[in-house]
């Protein structure tokens, strides 16, 4: 049987690296091994920054959903606790948009929080 070498496989292994590391500067994008470590940390740091992008949204959403709730009279815990009792289904994608393009809609919802915590 006749011995078949690796090279192939490993040329495109390398291409593979190397297509993903297009851009980056010097050795980075030049050479395999160098270019492995480059794609391996960039490919961490990628994952890790979409977990980090749904952290920042969601505390982006509480402060506008706080500001606009203080204006109208209540911190932002007892502005959700109200919503909560009044069975309101609004995420806070939702009510961060309403904060700040429909501020007359958030004081109706605020008035809502109010009655049911005065309750």
């Amino acid at each position: 049987m006749a011995r078949i070498k690796g090279g192939m496989n490993a040329r495109k292994k390398h291409n593979r690296v190397l297509k993903l590391a297009k851009g980056y500067r010097g050795a980075r994008s030049k050479q395999y091994r160098i270019a492995k470590q480059s794609v391996m940390r960039a490919l961490a740091t990628s994952y890790a920054g979409r977990k980090q992008k749904k952290r920042q949204f969601r505390q982006l959403w509480i402060a506008r959903i706080n500001a606009a709730a203080r204006m109208n009279g209540l911190s932002y815990s007892r502005f959700m606790y109200g919503l909560k009792l009044a069975g309101a289904e609004l995420n806070r994608k939702v009510l961060a948009d309403l904060a700040v393009n429909d501020p007359a809609g958030f004081a109706k919802l605020a008035e809502v929080a109010k009655e049911k915590l005065a309750a």
